[in-house]
């Protein structure tokens, strides 16, 4: 599964918490990824992952927002990892909860 995958790279490779779910008791800064959609072209699978950067501010949230693309686009480097390529990445400011964030979209190829 592809989120395992990413999951386990994030956490040993970012210097804030990653989650799969908004977590309860919420740190000042971390990360959830969600898987947004997937497709398979010539047994390659390719999904489409939101990394959302959460911050005490929209400044840190861009700039956690930025640590996260540098480390996504490393990813190439795994086994399972084909290619990995930006999407989009904007600002995501939750103005229900006045919670700041980025999202960064990436379309992942993978087996």
């Amino acid at each position: 599964m592809i989120e395992t995958v990413v999951l386990n790279y994030l956490k040993n490779n970012l210097s804030v918490p990653v989650h799969v779910e908004k977590p309860t008791d919420k740190p000042t800064r971390y990360i959830v990824l969600d898987k947004i959609g997937s497709s398979k072209e010539n047994h390659l699978l390719s999904s489409t992952i939101a990394f959302q950067s959460y911050a005490e501010s929209k400044y840190e949230a861009a700039r956690l927002n930025e640590e996260v693309k540098e480390v996504v686009e490393n990813m190439i480097e795994l086994d399972e990892v084909v290619g990995v390529t930006l999407n989009s990445d904007y600002n995501f400011t939750d103005t229900t909860t006045k919670e700041y964030r980025y999202q960064a979209v990436f379309d992942i190829n993978h087996y």
